[in-house]
């Protein structure tokens, strides 16, 4: 036992010093949706993707997958992404198999538990959902992100279950004449949202972190 406990506790310390793969989204309270201006993009909802991963304490067991994109558009004025707006479907979350490896385990008795009422409620609140509130220019010299070839942050309303919060995280917008596409990894804090497991401060909510990754490749097509 004297053997086991240190060298558990060295392989949480290794994960936990692993270092960050995206950037922090910075939270507030909900703004006004930014005005729909020029042209409109409709999301190729078949081009675009939408991941997530989450883990255990100190980046133990990463559990990752895809939420399926349901819609949405973009409205672009003078070359540049305005306003626009995406819609999921939190019924269509999906675990990839790989991600769930010990014996015994499915993942899909992890996506059945991930859409009950012990984290997003599906039944309840089937849909997400992130409008944009503002596009600003990303200045390297006063921000730094762990995204290649950041152009932009990307301000919007995100809601998850019956919660509207406003996010901020650097993405990479680029604009051609008859499509947008963009790219985006950055983190959330779940709990400010409200989704816990269990109760907050809980022993099982505790084992979970808090940090939900997620990323996004997008692709919209000019109407």
């Amino acid at each position: 036992m004297k053997t086991i406990i240190p060298a558990f506790a060295l392989v949480l310390l290794l994960a936990a010093c692993g270092g960050s793969t995206s950037d922090q989204a910075k939270t507030e309270e909900k703004k006004e949706a930014a005005a729909s201006n020029g042209a409109s993009y409709e999301i190729d909802t078949t081009a675009t993707q939408v991941t997530w991963q989450a883990t255990h304490k100190g980046g133990l067991a990463p559990r990752f997958g895809n939420i399926k994109v349901t819609g949405g558009s973009l409205s672009v004025d003078n070359g540049a992404v305005t306003a626009g707006d995406l819609e999921l479907s939190l019924s269509g979350l999906q675990v990839d198999p790989t991600s769930v490896t010990e014996d015994g385990k499915k993942h899909t008795d992890l996506e059945g538990h991930l859409k009950s009422a012990d984290f997003f409620d599906v039944e309840k609140h089937p849909t997400a959902k992130f409008v944009i509130t503002s596009v600003a220019p990303y200045d390297s010299t006063q921000h730094k992100s762990l995204l290649p070839g950041a152009t932009n942050l990307l301000s919007g309303n995100l809601t998850l279950k019956d919660s509207t919060l406003n996010i901020t995280f650097p993405a990479q917008l680029s604009v051609a004449e008859n499509e947008v596409t963009g790219k985006a990894k950055f983190t959330i804090d779940r709990s400010a949202w409200g989704i816990n497991y269990k109760t907050e401060g809980s022993p099982e909510n505790w084992a979970i972190s808090k940090d939900v990754e997620i990323g996004f490749d997008l692709k919209a097509v000019k109407k």
